[in-house]
């Protein structure tokens, strides 16, 4: 298996907007997209997918998340974007996904708010919102 490569946000954005098979999911938590806000992905064409790697609040792994991906009408030549709040979860759930037969997974690279910066703050220093692209709160 080739791995999950990372993929800058703004490159993330131009695939939603030019590749018509290309699909962001958002593996996040209903509670951090409820709270924290979501990737609009609006102006692309596209509706962004909310399948959770782990259920709040046991964290447990989603057990049905590829049936979930199946479900959603994904299949085999679908290009998926995972993203989550830094990289981590979106890298796990993409490793998932080629497991289950997707082989076209990515990872989106710092996730929706990226590393803390010195203040220990997220979303200025690399991500989804430090990149500038629009997000807006559910």
């Amino acid at each position: 298996m080739p791995g999950v490569p990372d993929i800058r946000p703004r490159a993330t954005w131009e695939a939603l907007a030019q590749d018509p098979s290309a699909t962001l999911i958002d593996v996040r938590t209903d509670a951090e997209w409820n709270f924290v806000g979501l990737p609009d992905i609006a102006e692309t064409g596209k509706q962004l997918l909310l399948i959770p790697w782990q259920v709040y609040p046991s964290m447990q792994v989603n057990g049905a998340f590829a049936e979930h991906l199946r479900k959603a009408g994904l299949t085999a030549e679908s290009r998926l974007y995972f993203i989550c709040r830094s990289g981590v979860r979106s890298l796990a759930a993409g490793q998932a996904a080629q497991a289950a037969g997707f082989p076209h997974a990515f990872n989106v690279a710092d996730g929706f708010e990226g590393p803390p910066d010195a203040e220990g703050h997220r979303g200025q220093v690399a991500g989804w919102k430090a990149e500038g692209l629009p997000w807006r709160q559910r």
